[in-house]
């Protein structure tokens, strides 16, 4: 059964108090929208997947083996479609399950894409999205100081989708970009 984005968005709010964390959350669904446009896919489907990912992230954050099995049993409980359950499953590396689809591997790498974007974003004087540009993040992505909490080997998995990790970080970027507001950056 297809969940629509209203109830998405109601059961992430009963879940999710911690203001970074929902913005992290309306990130990747941002990104996974972009994506899904790019790739020719189902754009609210992908969506929803971004924007529910880290659903369990606030009861399972001090153990790590259960992120996402926990997400992805509220969200089959939910009713909501099993491709989606099954992408929040495998985003979490620690479980070793492979991701088959498309919409698995692109949730994999948006997810500390939107991050690292973010701290590209506080650095600069005025703290905007709109100032960050493709050049400077990837200036910065060798950097190990810089937004350390990164996976730079899951934002590697680009490449999983095809793409060139210039490319995706130029598609990320574009997404957050139009939701800045949103964002608050």
């Amino acid at each position: 059964m297809f969940v629509a984005r209203e109830l998405a968005l109601e059961e992430l709010k009963k879940r999710i108090k911690t203001q970074n964390l929902f913005k992290h959350c309306l990130a990747c669904e941002a990104i996974m929208r972009e994506l899904a446009c790019y790739f020719e896919q189902d754009m609210d489907k992908w969506g929803i997947c971004g924007l529910v990912h880290d659903i369990d992230y606030e009861e399972t954050k001090d153990k790590p083996d259960e992120h996402s099995l926990v997400g992805s049993k509220i969200l089959e409980d939910l009713g909501f479609d099993k491709d989606i359950v099954y992408a929040v499953k495998v985003h979490n590396d620690v479980h070793g399950l492979p991701r088959l689809s498309l919409m698995d591997k692109a949730l994999y790498c948006v997810d500390p894409t939107s991050g690292f974007i973010v701290a590209g974003a506080l650095i600069l004087p005025s703290k905007k999205l709109s100032d960050v540009t493709v050049p400077f993040l990837l200036n910065r992505f060798n950097e190990k100081g810089f937004a350390k909490g990164a996976n730079r080997e899951q934002m590697r998995a680009c490449s999983e989708l095809g793409l060139e990790l210039e490319e995706f970080l130029g598609i990320a970027l574009r997404a957050m970009q139009k939701i800045s507001n949103e964002l608050g950056l």
